[in-house]
């Protein structure tokens, strides 16, 4: 099947100014964002329906150093690096106050009230589908409609992986129920409970911190990063990039 040119826009921030645009979202609307690495921008260019997914997003954050470094070397474009876990991380340290409505899709029990207490938290709603929950719609449907209960929320975070949390997002934002912000940030609340580690800062700079995370759990990401990720050099020529901000078009 011939494949079209592709077009993705990045929402060009660092943490420290998206969290400031998190900050004064509000809770008026309902809005999401998506944080891509690699292993997303081979999924955009491969699967229409997670263009759609991605297309639909309010804010679309670039996640990995690695794809900064290799966008400036092979494209010459320079794109700030605005990480998942590092602006979850900014948020509860900085943003969100302790009687702030948070939703939390995926972790455990365990790790939400780590954040409760971590934080000062009284108002954090927890709820972690089961696994493979996507492939059933009535507990896409339970899960949701948990969502929706507690709004408007200042954030809602979903952690439940690639691409479940993106088609949890979008549904809200079709729907059009909830309102509030809602980000899909991964295995970020792992790090931030300490249920994982990340990589030392070095490698992150460097954007060496996907070979930290294959050297600790290589059954699972060998695959994705040695077999799969590699792809990513032909695929960023056929890539057109468009940097946006959030004065640049409405929302």
């Amino acid at each position: 099947m011939k494949r079209r040119g592709e077009r993705i826009s990045i929402d060009d921030y660092d943490v420290e100014e998206f969290a400031a645009v998190a900050a004064r979202f509000g809770k008026q609307r309902c809005g999401f964002v998506v944080t891509p690495n690699v292993d997303h921008l081979i999924r955009y260019y491969e699967e229409s329906e997670f263009r759609n997914l991605y297309d639909a997003a309010d804010y679309v954050l670039l996640d990995s150093r690695f794809m900064s470094h290799l966008l400036r070397l092979s494209r010459g474009i320079q794109v700030r690096v605005c990480p998942g876990s590092d602006l979850t991380e900014r948020l509860f340290k900085d943003v969100i106050a302790g009687g702030d409505t948070v939703v939390l899709i995926g972790g455990t029990a365990a790790q939400a009230r780590s954040l409760e207490d971590d934080f000062g938290l009284r108002n954090l709603q927890h709820f972690n589908p089961p696994m493979g929950f996507i492939r059933d719609s009535q507990a896409v449907e339970t899960c949701l409609q948990f969502i929706e209960s507690h709004s408007p929320f200042r954030f809602c975070l979903i952690a439940v992986g690639c691409p479940q949390q993106e088609m949890l997002a979008y549904e809200l934002k079709r729907r059009g129920i909830a309102r509030g912000l809602v980000l899909c940030v991964g295995a970020a609340i792992n790090f931030l409970t300490g249920a994982e580690r990340r990589a030392p800062r070095w490698m992150q700079t460097i954007g060496m911190e996907w070979l930290y995370r294959m050297l600790g759990n290589p059954g699972r990401l060998a695959k994705r990063y040695l077999v799969r990720g590699p792809y990513i050099f032909t695929l960023v020529q056929r890539f057109s990039f468009w940097l946006r901000r959030t004065e640049d078009y409405p929302r």
